[in-house]
């Protein structure tokens, strides 16, 4: 202790009192950061939905006949929005559409079966920008998207998977968006709501391509949320860890696994409350995960070969689970 004091005492004062106020900055920024965090969890609403249309208006919703995508359109419908439903199977979207007028009289729905897959589209892009240039859109949700079927290396990656990621995932997002956001522009009034997740905010190796699709989501979203800000509308990408729906492949909720309905509760309850995360018109609506982010953003970092390392351990342990089960079923076969 004496040569810590000894060594202490050998820095110029100024010195020593720089040090302290860049301490005293970091304490103060953090608790701060807690602060926010506290506030957008358990205090503060998100922006009233009133502010992008009243009785009439219409909200896109993708990948619509499943999962999060369809909880997102139950709860629009229970708030007085008009549906257009989009999903790749007609059958299911034709069910939903019944479910949906049965429940809420008087609510106006469409539907568009397409395959967001499929390269070779441009004539369903074509049928929803005419769907679209007809209807008063105010809220457009991007949910549709693709994982792997199991987590793999990326070298193994079947192609026909990487390539449905990245044209689900990226290329129908993009294209949808392009559709539908001109028309808020010129409304100035609009609200994009893109799924991101954590798989695309931290690195997530044996999800390669999967991660890589969701962090291009999230640098896209944030820049289109900077162009489109002075037209009024606005664009947030809703960061999300595990939710239990078919693509996580989780079927029982827990502390940091919700059921869809309290997460899009949350997702829909807390537009814009995320002045904590460190990338803008970016907001993680479920308290659970959005401890998780501020843990992992103000202790092991975002990006940092520890958290990577961390992921690689846990993919490698859920692929090699996945396999022996395979195997296990394919000697009953």
């Amino acid at each position: 202790m004496d040569a810590i004091h000894d060594v202490i005492a050998a820095v110029p004062r100024a010195a020593q009192l720089a040090l302290a106020g860049l301490g005293a900055l970091w304490v103060a920024s953090k608790a701060l950061s807690i602060l926010q965090l506290l506030l957008s969890i358990f205090v503060l609403s998100g922006t009233d939905l009133r502010k992008y249309g009243g009785k009439g208006t219409w909200a896109v919703v993708t990948g619509a006949s499943d999962g999060l995508g369809k909880e997102f359109a139950t709860q629009l419908a229970a708030k007085g929005f008009n549906l257009l439903l989009v999903s790749r199977t007609q059958s299911k979207l034709e069910a939903f559409q019944a479910e949906l007028q049965a429940k809420y009289p008087g609510l106006q729905t469409d539907i568009l079966a397409m395959d967001f897959a499929a390269v070779d589209n441009d004539a369903d892009y074509a049928r929803l920008a005419k769907r679209v240039d007809s209807l008063d859109v105010g809220i457009l949700i991007n949910n549709v998207g693709q994982s792997h079927s199991i987590p793999v290396p990326f070298t193994l990656t079947d192609e026909s998977e990487m390539e449905n990621i990245i044209n689900i995932n990226c290329r129908g997002t993009l294209k949808v968006t392009r559709i539908v956001a001109p028309g808020m522009q010129s409304r100035r009034r609009g609200l994009i709501l893109t799924m991101g997740s954590f798989g695309g905010w931290m690195p997530t190796p044996l999800l390669a391509t999967y991660s890589g699709s969701k962090a291009f989501l999230q640098f896209w979203s944030t820049a289109l949320a900077s162009e489109l800000q002075p037209d009024n509308v606005d664009v947030q990408l809703v960061l999300s860890y595990l939710v239990t729906t078919a693509m996580s492949k989780v079927r029982r909720p827990s502390l940091l696994i919700p059921s869809p309905k309290p997460f899009v509760r949350a997702a829909l309850g807390k537009v814009g409350v995320g002045d904590w995360q460190s990338t803008a018109s970016t907001y993680t609506p479920h308290w659970s995960h959005a401890i998780m982010a501020w843990f992992i953003e103000n202790t092991i970092g975002v990006g940092n070969s520890i958290g990577v390392g961390v992921n690689r351990s846990m993919h490698i342990d859920i692929r090699n689970r996945a396999l022996r089960k395979a195997a296990r079923e394919a000697k009953k076969n």
